[in-house]
């Protein structure tokens, strides 16, 4: 551990957010982060705002060169642990977190309250695949034959509210199924399997990569139209790599709620294509992308399309989902700030207002469908708390993301 600090030389930020079991955040939660291997020696201890943050935490990481390099074979990344208590719930301990040189990233801990029989919990994170060893993808047909299940399979490309995770193999019954939301389920996959210093453009052709494949799953209903209660698994054989618990870097989160209802098409093919690929240094895969190739053609200039074509062919394209699940209302088509007006406007009003219970940084405001200052000033602190840019304009990503907390305290007030 010792050897690994000394090559810590470089700067990666962490920011911890601890919520509860409803994601209803917890204020003087106290958070303690030390080296993962050595949780004697404390780096650093704080309360816990009232949105149940903590300050942004600079940490020490490996050469950000170490993460660029597909030669070079020492790990990229620094390992650290975080102990979470707070009063009425039961302790809980995340050690391996990833961080990266020159990446900033957020690590959620949720605490269970103290019940007679409750223990806390022990959140161990897998090595990076980039770095670790995983078995290879079984290569499958990128599209399946729909009239095999043709009573199971979607009528048309929808982005699930949910994906219900099997953290092991198909077969592995001991395995645990997870409830996780699309959206949070393709940030932890794309930051457990590429690394987020990479060019932007490499970043996106992966992730809309790791959105199609993810939507084939979800559109033909693949696991179970097999009898299984799932929709996705987290062993690389079969899936993607997805990690319980680990840390998401804010790159990879920006990209994907700019374009979480994308995914890849070709002609005269309904179902989202299912893109496989690999690391292209420790596994090979002809016709597949390559992770390391990716980044290449990043670092020359490719844009994303241009990457996903490079591997899977010119007839390959962008396509746009045709509904999204779980939201009241879906965005406007065009950005809203000063002046707009309109049930738009009241609807985002509404659902800040509501947020506004739960959070009170956000200011309450009339819901008369006008935009504002106060609405405006109600964004800003919004996109402050939730770490988008502050803009005080609704669009695309502040809409979705507005309308994802809306819907979860929302539930909690139905079913509390």
């Amino acid at each position: 551990m010792r050897i690994m600090q000394e090559n810590n030389i470089d700067k990666g930020a962490v920011t911890i957010n601890v919520l509860n079991s409803d994601n209803i955040p917890i204020q003087d939660a106290t958070v303690s982060i030390s080296y993962t291997g050595n949780p004697e020696e404390v780096i650093d201890e704080q309360k816990t705002d009232e949105n149940g943050r903590v300050e942004e935490q600079e940490l020490p990481a490996p050469p950000v060169e170490w993460s660029l390099s597909e030669s070079n074979i020492e790990q990229p990344y620094s390992e650290y642990s975080v102990q979470v208590n707070a009063e009425g719930y039961l302790g809980e301990n995340v050690s391996g977190i990833q961080i990266l040189s020159e990446t900033n990233s957020i690590q959620i801990v949720k605490l269970r309250k103290i019940t007679p029989q409750g223990q806390g919990e022990n959140i161990v994170i897998p090595a990076h695949t980039l770095y670790g060893q995983y078995p290879e993808k079984i290569p499958e047909d990128e599209v399946k034959p729909l009239e095999e299940n043709p009573e199971i399979v979607l009528s048309r490309v929808v982005v699930p509210e949910y994906v219900v995770v099997h953290d092991g193999a198909p077969s592995d019954s001991t395995a645990k199924n997870y409830y996780v939301t699309y959206r949070d389920y393709i940030k932890n996959v794309a930051s457990s399997e590429i690394y987020a210093t990479w060019p932007k453009e490499t970043l996106r052709a992966n992730i809309l990569a790791i959105m199609s494949f993810t939507l084939n799953r979800t559109y033909t209903e693949w696991y179970r139209s097999k009898g299984y209660d799932f929709t996705i698994t987290s062993s690389t054989a079969y899936d993607h790599k997805w990690m319980n618990g680990r840390n998401i870097y804010t790159s990879i989160a920006d990209i994907v709620d700019e374009i979480f209802d994308k995914y890849l098409s070709r002609p005269n093919v309904k179902q989202p294509i299912l893109t496989q690929y690999c690391d292209g240094r420790q596994v090979t895969c002809d016709g597949w992308m390559t992770q390391w190739g990716s980044k290449s053609l990043g670092d020359s200039g490719y844009t994303d399309i241009e990457i996903l074509r490079y591997y899977y062919g010119y007839d390959m394209y962008v396509n746009t989902a045709e509904l999204i699940s779980g939201i009241p209302s879906s965005w406007p088509g065009y950005n809203l700030d000063i002046g707009a007006s309109g049930e738009k406007v009241r609807t985002i009003q509404e659902q800040l207002n509501k947020i506004a219970t739960v959070y009170s940084a956000v200011p309450r405001i009339v819901a008369d469908g006008r935009y504002g200052e106060a609405t405006k000033n109600a964004v800003l602190q919004f996109q402050k708390i939730f770490g988008l840019p502050q803009s005080g304009v609704v669009d695309f990503r502040t809409w979705y993301k507005i309308s994802q907390i809306y819907t979860g305290i929302t539930r909690i007030a139905e079913f509390g």
